[in-house]
């Protein structure tokens, strides 16, 4: 077996592979003994059907089957011999076989491109500068205070204000057309923009029993499609109104926001809490520039199908995200975020691969342990529940991937010029 190999770009390569016509001719005549076994060919018993006759019912079909054959055989040990490995499936160009020649194809695939040299020392980054203001210690309180509070009816009666939570009921008219869902009752938080602003408008100031109507324009990608590009009245009724009561800041409040003494104990939980949110985030902007930097300064091709993987990935991650918080998404805003966040991923995945080979970074057993504890105190599983999960192959693969980025970043970080923002 011969086999050529041409370069076609630094990412795709093209075999071509020649098979010799001796082992073509065997292969042929093993496919035509088969058939002749099993063929039922009318007017001769099973087995008996001359090979002529077998050639002429079904010559291209046995010739088709040892292409495939010979494609599928010999083309591992070719991949193997050249040492190369694909990234995608190989696209074949298999000439017409026949038995009494060599049997030619080519086969084009995408491959890591070859990576010379790699700039990763003396990246330049900014670390935001860690500090936790008492004011923002005191907005968590104020959280606490909301997530404790209770509902009530001002005393006396007044008009709603913002900050009130409002209780109405509805009904929504197209076109001077009452709409199918009928009479509805919503409760609705003013100043949050948890409804339209323009009932929101309307509410503010509203006594209970007063009626409004409420002229709309529904936008082109609201959620519900009979509603798009309509203009709409809705006519409320404000059937009650309940402004919201905060507990006093002080012990109390610490005692039912969980197990402390008093407010002092409180307040530094609450800054143990945001120091280990703001140095998360510090090492997320911190990695985020290594990478963006990396990147530049290594603007090496990257292969197209895995680039078109991450981006499908992406993609679906960000779509489930969004709905999750009922946000409404650009379809084709999305697919072009993910695509070019994709490629820089490609990109900084075969360079942060390089450099590991470079520096003989490897990820040890007690790497492993140490990323179970870890991945254990974010998500409050237990460490031999986690071990259990990740016996799944794949699984473990992508959290052994993580610790090596994870490595590959701390080095780059530790050459890297650093300065406090």
């Amino acid at each position: 077996m011969q086999v050529s190999v041409e370069k076609l770009s630094p990412v795709v390569v093209e075999f071509s592979v020649e098979v010799p016509v001796e082992r073509v001719k065997s292969e042929v005549a093993r496919a035509y003994q088969s058939l002749q076994k099993n063929a039922h060919v009318r007017g001769y018993r099973p087995g008996k059907a001359p090979r002529d006759i077998l050639i002429h019912l079904y010559g291209p079909r046995v010739h088709a089957d040892v292409a495939q054959r010979l494609v599928d055989e010999t083309l591992p040990v070719a991949l193997s011999e050249k040492s190369v490995q694909p990234l995608s499936k190989p696209a074949i160009a298999p000439n017409e076989l026949s038995p009494e020649a060599s049997f030619v194809y080519r086969a084009r695939f995408e491959v890591r491109p070859e990576v010379s040299e790699v700039k990763w020392e003396g990246l330049a980054v900014k670390r935001p500068k860690l500090d936790i203001p008492e004011s923002a210690i005191d907005a968590r309180i104020e959280e606490l205070r909301r997530e404790h509070s209770t509902l009530q009816a001002p005393e006396p009666e007044r008009a709603a204000k913002d900050g009130d939570v409002v209780g109405v009921s509805f009904v929504l008219e197209i076109d001077g057309t009452a709409h199918p869902s009928g009479e509805q009752s919503i409760t609705t938080e003013l100043g949050r923009g948890e409804t339209m602003k323009e009932i929101e408008q309307a509410l503010s100031g509203a006594s209970v029993g007063d009626t409004k109507e409420v002229s709309v324009d529904f936008p082109q990608n609201h959620p519900a499609q009979d509603l798009r590009g309509k203009k709409g009245t809705f006519k409320i009724t404000v059937k009650e109104i309940k402004e919201r009561v905060l507990p006093a800041v002080d012990d109390e409040l610490a005692k039912d926001c969980g197990d402390y003494a008093d407010l002092a104990a409180l307040k530094g939980k609450l800054r143990e809490e945001l120091e280990k949110a703001a140095k998360q985030r510090q090492s997320e902007v911190v990695a985020e520039q290594l990478v963006e930097q990396l990147c530049s300064a290594n603007p090496i091709p990257v292969p197209p199908t895995l680039v078109e993987q991450q981006a499908a990935m992406t993609e679906r991650e960000l779509t489930q995200q969004a709905r999750r918080m009922g946000q409404r998404i650009d379809p084709n805003a999305l697919r072009a975020g993910a695509r070019a966040d994709a490629e820089k991923k490609v990109r900084a995945g075969l360079l942060m691969a390089e450099i590991a080979k470079i520096k003989s970074v490897k990820v040890e057993e007690a790497d492993i342990e140490k990323g179970y504890t870890e991945l254990a105190a974010q998500t409050g599983k237990n460490v031999a529940k986690l071990k259990a999960e990740y016996r799944d192959p794949k699984k473990r693969e992508m959290l052994i991937a993580m610790i090596l980025e994870d490595k590959i970043l701390d080095l780059l970080e530790g050459a890297a010029a650093v300065t406090e923002e």
